[in-house]
């Protein structure tokens, strides 16, 4: 820019010249862009980050959840499959036991057999489980089995983080199966004890603590894992903790428990029998 300047008592002529460089722009604007760049970068950092944070935490608890849900699947299976003079098997097998409760009762074999699962506690007998009727209810007022996340006791651990209930139910008839299938080869089939029984086996954990197991005003742990058995207008225990946000985990077995029975050969000397000459049986 050139500027004139009129020196209203001489003649002099001041000229100033001033030159500014394009390239002062230039340089900002691609300061500028590549600030843009970082700031770009860091966003996709910040959000590839928080997205591996969550694929592990969600790892994490599924992890838990099977964790905690199979060791009760193990848990009933060690004390049925241990020694029948065991404590463990005589309970799961009494009259009032988990599976007992159908083994030793034909009219029961419509019942849903519920109990709060917790490793430090023995809670495999009808006192302290929850017995539902097909048609809602409870038989014989038998409700102490549902698990209550506000207390403590109905936790796997002293950390009170995860959940699990058990539902145990005999397989539905299948119109398909082998006939006599259900049969003990060697045995009676009038005696209930010389059948094969189908039990469906639901543990269901969940961690209470990051959403409440409650949809509405329905408990979740309140409500029937039988897809079947759920009544008009109500959720099954799965659909209620999906219903209510809840981190949950449902596994399905299907396990078959009979008496197995195994013969000793036996080779008579002379007369009479021998004392190894029996019949052994295990359970």
């Amino acid at each position: 820019m050139i500027r004139y300047r009129n020196l209203s008592s001489s003649t002099q002529k001041d000229i100033n010249m001033t030159y500014r460089s394009t390239e002062q722009g230039a340089t900002l604007i691609v300061v500028l862009l590549f600030l843009v760049l970082i700031v770009l970068a860091g966003a996709i950092a910040v959000r590839q980050s928080t997205t591996d944070l969550k694929v592990a935490t969600s790892d994490q608890i599924n992890t838990v959840l099977l964790q905690s849900a199979d060791s009760a699947n193990q848990k009933l299976e060690t004390m049925v499959n241990g020694s029948a003079t065991s404590d463990g098997y005589k309970d799961v097998t009494s009259a009032t036991g988990a599976l007992g409760h159908f083994l030793l009762f034909e009219d029961n074999k419509t019942n849903e057999f519920i109990y709060c699962f917790n490793p430090r506690t023995q809670r495999y007998l009808t006192k302290s489980a929850t017995v539902r009727a097909p048609a809602g209810g409870y038989v014989d007022g038998l409700n102490e089995g549902v698990c209550d996340y506000t207390d403590a006791a109905d936790y796997t651990s002293a950390r009170q983080a995860v959940m699990t209930q058990m539902s145990i139910t005999i397989t539905p008839p299948d119109p398909n199966a082998e006939r006599f299938g259900h049969v003990v080869l060697g045995k009676e089939i009038e005696d209930r004890t010389s059948k094969k029984f189908k039990f469906d086996i639901r543990p269901t954990s969940s961690l209470p603590a990051y959403n409440e197991p409650k949809a509405g005003t329905d408990k979740c742990y309140e409500q029937t894992s039988i897809k079947y058995n759920v009544a008009t207008g109500k959720k099954s225990l799965n659909e209620c903790l999906l219903a209510a946000s809840t981190p949950s985990k449902m596994l399905y077995e299907q396990a078959d428990v009979a008496n197995l029975s195994s013969s000793t050969e036996c080779i008579p000397f002379g007369r009479g029998g021998q004392a190894g000459c029996v019949l052994a049986s295990s359970p």
